[in-house]
Order: C-alpha cells, then structure tokens, then sequence
C-alpha cells in the first residue's frame, strides 16, 4: 500500500482520456478535474501523459515517456514509468484501462460493461482483445468507480470482483456548456432529439418507426424529425433507408459532432429528448437533457430509470406503439411538456459535480488508506 508522503494526497490522472475519441470519457474529465479541485481537499493533481495543450490550466504535467506506440504500450509502459517519476501516490485511470499489476494503488473508471455482456455489438476483429485489456485492468485496481447501481452490478457479475471493492459515484451536469451568445440549432421545428454516438445498442430504428407513425397522423406531428447529434458507428445507413422507404427521407436530419453552443440550442428548441439505448452505465444526455428543461422519454432498460426517475416518460425499449404514443402525448400536450421539463430540472439539480468529486476523493482515500 502506498505511503502518502504528505499531508496532500497526490493523484496522477491519465492525461490521454482529454482526447478520447468518446465523448463522453472526454465530458467525464473535464468536468471531474477543476470540480475535485476546487474541493478545498488535501489533494494534489498531477496529469500524466497525454498532449500538454490538453492540461487544465494550474495543474502539473509529466510528459510521455518511451514507450510502444500503442495506446496498450501508453496504459501498460508509459503510464507506470510517467506515475513514478510523478512520485503519485495514487494513479485514477478515468477510462476503462489501467496499469496492470503495478506496486502504487489504482482507481479505475469503468462507465459500463457493454461490451463484455454484449460482445455481438462489437465486432470488430481484435475486440475480444481489448475485453482482455478491460478485464484485466479492472481485476488489478485497488478500487472500481462507475456510475450507477446497474452498473456496480453490471461489473461485479462479469469480471466476479468484490461488490465491497466497486464504487458508485454519479456524473454531473453542467447546466449549460456555452456561456456565450446563444446560437441557432439549425433544425426546424418540430423535432426530437438524439444525443450519443449512434450504434446498435442504442435502438434508434424504433424511434425512426415512431416517427414515421406521427408524421402519418398528420397535424402538429406532420413535419416531425429525428435529430441525430453524434458519430456514426455505421448506423446512419440503416436509419436513412427506413426512412426513405416510407417516402420520408427528410425524417431523420444527421447532425454529426456538434460544437457545445449548437448542442445547447439543440436541446433548447427540441420538443424531446428521446433515448430508446437498451444498454446504458449512466446516459449522461437524459441528465443534460433534464437540466436545460428538455422533456425526456427514454427506455425502462439498464441504469436509464436511475438518472430519469420519475421525471420523464419510461417506455420499453421494443414497444413503438408506447413510443408513438409517448411522444404524441409530448408534442400534442404543452402542459404535459412543461410538467415534464420542471420535474426534469427539479431533478437534474441534484446531480452536481461537487457532489461526484466529493465522492472521488473519498474514494481515493480509501484506496490508499486514509
């Protein structure tokens, strides 16, 4: 067990999860980091690795060391080797993978294990690799932090570790990203909104099917459109052509990656929020969704029914006679709408990154044993 050498708690973060590819990894970070630092906790950051241009502003950086020049060579050379000359007493690795096997105690973020109880949404060639990589880096951590109970569970069941040794921390939310002028959202109205990468799990075809069904019911529904903010997991596709195929293929508007100021406004003019995944460790676009006093519908499915509650609209995941329903009740009810977006806001308020940083550290301290 680690020595902490005095009386600051010093905390080496893997610099590289500030340029995933995912974007969630990349919120997580950003937000986790300046919050666990203005915690006023005897607590030292330092970001190990990763591009300096990428280091928030007042912390210490210790650059990249040789290592293989692979993202597995960075995790299991780079990383160690950048933690000791560091002189960490703790390594938080926020995204999935860490050091394996390493003397100085480490905290591993696992968001959630989808592609272990799902590797049919997964195949790529070496995936079945990177599973091993998971695997192995969340057995070796001191301690496992995710994001809700489902996923706690989710953890425990497919790498058999220790309930007691797995964490439940919340995300948070920010109640706007962009501070600045607002900015238009580009989509005509009416239309409902997906945010997230866009892939099998998330079951987007059944919200394509319902909004077919309310175009063809004319009337306020007439003109409805599907959003689509995120990357293409080679979904896109699939989704256009159902479309098409109904004689609407101006029914689903891909947006791609959006800038923050444009994802702000998007959630401001849409009449909902839909988030059919069947496979969530959080759903942070539900909990964005509520805090800017967007409307939410989404699935009765994993961890969605914890960050929703009671303040959105639950419908099963294949159900699109629920969905349709559901989101008619929405666009065609405006009171209905408003009591949705309050109760929404009400809630979201309870989830601060205070709140998630708090509960880190005290999590590190544990894992070092303080």
């Amino acid at each position: 067990m680690s020595v902490v050498r005095s009386g600051k708690l010093r905390v080496g973060l893997d610099g590289r999860a500030f340029s995933s590819p995912a974007a969630g990894v990349r919120r997580y970070v950003t937000a986790l980091v300046p919050a666990l630092g203005a915690l006023g906790a005897p607590l030292e950051l330092v970001v190990l690795g990763g591009s300096p241009a990428d280091v928030p502003a007042g912390l210490a950086h210790e650059p990249e060391p040789r290592h293989p020049p692979t993202n597995l060579g960075w995790t299991l050379v780079g990383l160690p080797i950048a933690a000791g000359r560091a002189g960490v007493d703790l390594l938080h690795a926020p995204a999935y993978t860490a050091p394996v096997g390493i003397r100085t105690p480490v905290v591993v973020t696992i968001h959630d294990v989808s592609y272990e109880r799902h590797p049919e949404w997964y195949p790529y060639r070496r995936d079945w690799l990177r599973r091993a990589f998971y695997r192995a880096s969340a057995r070796s951590a001191t301690r496992v932090i995710t994001d809700s109970a489902f996923s706690a569970s989710e953890i425990e069941a497919a790498y058999a570790i220790p309930r007691d040794r797995i964490d439940v921390v919340p995300l948070g939310v920010v109640p706007r990203f962009d501070r600045g002028a607002p900015v238009a959202s580009g989509i005509a109205p009416p239309f409902v909104l997906h945010v997230g990468d866009l892939h099998q799990r998330r079951n987007l075809t059944v919200i394509v099917d319902a909004v077919l069904a309310l175009r063809r019911r004319g009337g306020a529904t007439a003109g409805l459109t599907l959003a689509l903010a995120g990357v293409d997991r080679g979904l896109v596709d699939t989704l256009q052509a159902r479309a098409a195929a109904a004689g609407a293929p101006e029914a689903v508007s891909v947006l791609g990656v959006v800038s923050d100021a444009r994802l702000d406004a998007l959630y401001r003019d849409a009449v909902a929020l839909v988030y059919p995944s069947l496979y969530e460790g959080f759903g942070l676009p539900v909990l964005e969704a509520m805090a800017r006093g967007t409307a939410v519908i989404a699935s009765r499915a994993s961890s969605i029914p914890e960050v929703l509650g009671d303040a959105g609209i639950l419908v099963e995941p294949a159900d699109v006679d629920g969905w349709t329903s559901g989101l008619h009740a929405i666009i065609d009810e405006p009171a209905r709408r408003a009591a949705l977006a309050a109760a929404g806001t009400a809630r979201a308020a309870g989830f601060t990154w205070a709140r998630t940083a708090q509960a880190t550290f005290e999590v590190y301290a544990r894992a070092v044993g303080r």
